[in-house]
């Protein structure tokens, strides 16, 4: 199975502007590819790891892939995609989400030549390196009269956005598709890259690059672009109900994003397993056919969310991850660090109480329920407590009559209160 092939296999090719010549050129040897990625916030999320993989992928088979850092075309925003005009970053801030984004890049692409046997490193540029030093004069000559606006126009990125009568598109995004064409050409010219891949919505702009290779530089360019990440009801992939699932981990725990993939759909599962795993095609058959005889046992959700975490945030983070799940599930607490268990507590419905209250003999257990909400009232958490629904802690509460004290805090500060299988609330001592 060829590189392009095993792109068709997992649902990575949407489109190519000469398949055949490219297939042929791959056929030839290594071949140098980029991708970019524009500094809309200070990380990389779910939906941009198609693109990043793909570039791993070709870098396994041993060409040379190109991360690009879009510290010129962030300060402009891509139109692509987009019903409104985004609002203009400052030079601050995108130089600090520049920075944030490199190091993001630098965990899933190899810059070592020494650990790349076929020798192909990875690269990392910034496109404001090539195009900030360029007088507004220069770029109309060196780019602009290579355009007409008929053929711009043309593009569904800027003709979606000009059938919007009241707000249209600005000059400034227009022009998005000149200056990431330019960057095609650059890298054609200085690093002799071939080829720019992307997703679906970057094909107007794909486009202008291998049209501006083509009149200016006399050579070819290709472009290659993969759908864009979807679920079965045909949603955006990598969204949830509080927001956008990111790469750092301070935008979205380890344990929030190792949840997000355990959560997948029956229907989405094999897709997603193709498209943002590394495992193999006799791998992904094995989980699709566990899926079809057991799906109550969840393994290709378990899979996903293995190689996804461990990927992303790293072995250590999926066991925490997976520590803190168990938790959820009523695993024991015993040997829990408190990082894990407060991946849990931001999961969790969370109330204060006053800790001198656990002092001395303590609170009695009902009044600790009725405290927590878990229970409107002291004669419901008596029946709760005597039906065996109530675990203090994920241990079963089996006494009514039980006083809670300080010696039942975990970490100095915690009561883990559940109600029957997974109705969770924390209590914090202050």
């Amino acid at each position: 199975m060829t590189l392009l092939d095993e792109l068709k296999w997992r649902g990575l090719y949407a489109d190519c502007t000469d398949s055949d010549a490219l297939a042929q050129r791959l056929a030839t040897g290594p071949i140098t590819l980029y991708c970019g990625f524009d500094p809309t916030a200070d990380s990389l999320h779910v939906g941009n790891l198609v693109p990043l993989f793909a570039l791993r992928r070709f870098q396994l088979a041993g060409h040379h892939p190109i991360a690009l850092a879009g510290g010129a075309t962030g300060m402009v925003g891509d139109p692509s995609g987009k019903s409104a005009e985004r609002n203009l970053q400052s030079p601050e801030q995108v130089a600090h989400n520049i920075e944030s984004v490199k190091r993001q890049l630098g965990k899933f692409l190899e810059f070592d030549p020494a650990k790349t046997p076929a020798h192909n490193p990875a690269r990392l540029v910034n496109n404001a390196d090539w195009t900030a030093p360029m007088s507004y004069l220069e770029f109309l000559r060196e780019v602009g009269k290579f355009f007409t606006v008929n053929w711009m126009v043309a593009k569904e990125s800027v003709r979606a956005r000009m059938e919007d009568r009241e707000n249209g598109i600005s000059y400034t995004e227009f022009s998005y598709m000149l200056l990431q064409a330019y960057d095609f050409y650059h890298l054609r010219r200085t690093l002799d890259c071939e080829l720019q891949v992307g997703a679906t919505d970057q094909w107007g702009n794909i486009t202008a690059g291998t049209e501006l290779i083509r009149k200016k530089h006399g050579s070819t360019g290709y472009g290659l672009v993969f759908p864009l990440l979807t679920k079965a009801d045909g949603t955006k992939y990598g969204k949830t109900a509080t927001g956008t699932v990111w790469l750092d981990p301070k935008r979205t725990s380890p344990y929030r994003f190792y949840q997000f993939f355990m959560q997948t759909e029956d229907a989405d599962v094999v897709k997603l397993l193709k498209v943002l795993t590394f495992l193999s095609p006799a791998e992904i058959d094995a989980l699709e056919a566990e899926l079809k005889a057991n799906p109550g046992a969840r393994a290709a959700q378990k899979a996903l969310a293995r190689a996804m975490t461990t990927v992303v945030h790293g072995d250590s983070a999926f066991a925490d991850a997976q520590r803190a799940s168990e938790i959820m599930f009523g695993g024991g607490l015993d040997g829990v660090s408190e990082t894990v268990f407060q991946d849990v507590v931001g999961e969790i419905p969370t109330k204060d109480l006053e800790r001198a209250r656990l002092d001395g003999a303590g609170l009695s257990l009902v009044d600790v329920i009725v405290h927590s909400g878990l229970t409107p009232s002291k004669g419901q958490a008596r029946k709760d407590v005597e039906g065996g629904g109530i675990y203090l802690n994920n241990v079963r509460a089996a006494e009514v009559t039980r006083n809670v004290t300080t010696a039942d805090l975990l970490f100095g500060k915690y009561l883990l209160l559940r109600k029957g299988k997974r109705t969770y609330t924390v209590l914090r001592a202050l």
